[in-house]
């Protein structure tokens, strides 16, 4: 089961009102474990950055000046999370500008019912609780003390930890995979990667006959001699 966890920053929350992506992230999942395959782009906006956007994310119109268009990442971009679903925390937002990005570059709109919106599912496992990220990450002893900013890549870290938590913590899955591989590599092994015992000897030595017989002498009344 492949799965991508998404995420976006902005110059903005409407890309109705000219707002844009300026970084795009993605980390592979399979079977809700990371694989090591990631995905990250910064992009430059073709704007201005509003300073409390750049206070929220920390990348600054110079910074960006000189990255790729959006449509220029575009194909990239949707090579990589191909048709797998999509791990995204407050999906509604990120699949509008993604979706809006899209449809300017000439590209078909990811469905809405890709999307797995983490919000949701925290919000289902508790009802009334704080369902932010640096929240989540407290609540399960995720280590976040590096997110001084709002980074797609690094918030795609830490969300892949709380995805795993949320539903329902690695340790079971883990167990069972590593017993499931185990039992499937002893079947598959071929005969000539097995070790080879020797043919254990059955038949008894004259010594061994004797000992036996001896020993039998010594029994009263054997049942098999009534």
């Amino acid at each position: 089961m492949r799965e991508i966890v998404l995420d976006t920053e902005t110059t903005g929350l409407d890309p109705a009102a000219g707002h844009r992506i300026v970084e795009v992230a993605g980390l592979e999942l399979l079977h809700h474990m990371p694989t090591g395959r990631t995905f990250r782009e910064y992009i430059n906006p073709e704007r201005d950055m509003p300073p409390e956007a750049e206070r929220i994310h920390g990348l600054s119109e110079t910074f960006l000046k000189d990255k790729p268009l959006f449509r220029q990442i575009a194909p990239a971009f949707l090579d990589f999370i191909g048709d797998a679903k999509l791990v995204i925390h407050n999906a509604a937002f990120d699949m509008k500008f993604l979706n809006a990005e899209l449809r300017q570059a000439g590209h078909d709109i990811l469905a809405l019912d890709r999307a797995i919106d983490t919000v949701m599912l925290a919000r289902e496992r508790f009802p009334g609780a704080q369902v932010s990220l640096d929240a989540l990450c407290r609540r399960f002893e995720i280590d976040n003390s590096s997110r001084t900013f709002h980074g797609a890549l690094l918030d795609c870290e830490l969300l892949a930890e709380v995805y795993l938590e949320l539903r329902g913590g690695r340790q079971p899955g883990l167990v069972l995979e590593s017993q499931r591989n185990r039992a499937r590599a002893a079947v598959l092994a071929p005969a000539a990667n097995r070790a080879v015992k020797p043919p254990r000897p059955h038949a008894p030595t004259p010594a061994e006959e004797a000992a036996h017989a001896a020993m039998l002498d010594k029994l009263s009344d054997p049942l098999w001699l009534a």
